[in-house]
């Protein structure tokens, strides 16, 4: 427990004191920064080359709009925006027990929505941490002979179950989400930008235009 404490404090800037047990996470906005640098480093990378990209994220309420601005730039850069698996079940374990979801994608970037297979495009996507979504998705595009990403982008499980699986990928996370942070550490996740990620999706357009000027994107 002590190492992952020195390692959120080291990433996110938070307190280093495992007795610190109340009150509010402070994230340290020059961390946030150079990360964000370093994100729209890689995106630059596969920009120029006209690589191929997965966008997903569990946090669709709030982050959906990042997202969807990254994807319509790569997009308008001349960058392949992958959509495999759209409509495809996926069985994740929630507090609620086992529900079926369906994947889905808006604006080019991946979601999951709970219900059934005729009602799954009308239900409002949903918060998830689970790997499962983007293994369906890369299995698909795999299965079905379809370029495979040149980098995954997102948060949550998207961004952890792709690295796992030896793809590059970067992504956002907050200090209550270290998995990110370990995976960076331990070299499966190129790089996690630590965020407040429950704010309003209004207040993450400066960071999708820092991210976009930075990686020469900007229309």
């Amino acid at each position: 427990m002590g190492e992952l404490v020195a390692l959120m404090a080291e990433k996110c800037g938070v307190s280093a004191d495992p007795g610190c047990v109340s009150g509010h996470d402070v994230i340290d906005p020059e961390r946030t920064v150079a990360a964000l640098d370093a994100f729209a480093g890689r995106v630059a990378v596969v920009a120029q080359r006209g690589g191929t990209v997965l966008i997903g994220t569990g946090h669709p309420h709030r982050l959906l709009g990042f997202y969807g601005g990254l994807a319509d730039a790569l997009s308008a850069a001349g960058c392949t925006v992958l959509t495999p698996a759209q409509g495809r079940s996926v069985d994740i374990t929630t507090r609620f027990g086992l529900r079926t979801h369906h994947l889905d994608y808006v604006r080019g970037v991946a979601v999951v929505r709970e219900g059934d297979g005729e009602r799954a495009g009308c239900a409002t996507p949903v918060h998830s941490h689970s790997p499962l979504p983007v293994r369906l998705a890369l299995g698909a595009a795999a299965e079905e002979g379809r370029p495979l990403p040149d980098l995954v982008i997102g948060d949550h499980g998207w961004v952890c179950g792709a690295g796992q699986l030896g793809f590059e990928a970067i992504g956002l996370a907050d200090t209550d989400d270290p998995a990110v942070f370990v995976g960076e550490a331990e070299g499966v996740v190129s790089v996690a930008v630590p965020l407040d990620d429950g704010v309003w999706s209004d207040c993450y357009l400066p960071l999708t235009r820092y991210v976009l000027n930075r990686a020469c994107l900007s229309q």
